[in-house]
């Protein structure tokens, strides 16, 4: 490889965390889950998405999420984080990249991730179009500790692998 040609991979994280709020459904991962408490945010606030969002777009060298759909934008209240995703997905392509793998950690007390992971992996492999075995969702408790074991917050932080698709 020449020294002016893009590296073969490329790697990008990402971190987020919400605070939760009375109602529901909670939407982590593109798939609402039945719960008493849902994300706060200015989007749809799906921790997952905007997680993927950021490191995709970190793997780039291309900013955050905040910089191209930014909280104070009234376009972007209660949008589908899906549109983020997508346009990160977008800029991965025109730049000569494809996503190799994602591996996604949520940090939740509650509701249980597990009967909905399977779902999620399904859902987030569409969204990124690979297959599903590029694609990992973990769960963690915090063991009742701070705001996420209160019950208060739910966070996320992903990893993701780009690789040359040119």
């Amino acid at each position: 490889m020449n020294q002016g040609e893009a590296a073969l991979v490329r790697v990008g994280q990402g971190w987020d965390l919400h605070r939760l709020i009375a109602g529901g459904p909670l939407r982590i991962g593109g798939i609402d889950i039945a719960h008493d408490r849902a994300s706060q945010g200015h989007s749809d606030g799906d921790v997952v998405l905007h997680v993927l969002t950021d490191a995709i777009l970190g793997a780039l060298g291309a900013g955050d999420i905040g910089q191209h759909f930014p909280d104070d934008d009234p376009r972007w209240r209660g949008a589908d984080s899906a549109v983020f995703l997508r346009e990160a997905l977008y800029l991965c392509r025109e730049r000569g990249f494809a996503v190799g793998c994602v591996d996604v950690t949520v940090m939740l007390e509650r509701p249980k991730i597990g009967p909905h992971r399977k779902a999620m992996v399904a859902h987030l492999a569409e969204l990124l179009e690979v297959p599903s075995d590029r694609v990992s969702v973990k769960a963690k408790t915090s063991e009742g500790l701070g705001a996420i074991g209160a019950g208060e917050a739910v966070a996320a932080m992903a990893v993701v692998g780009l690789v040359l698709s040119r």
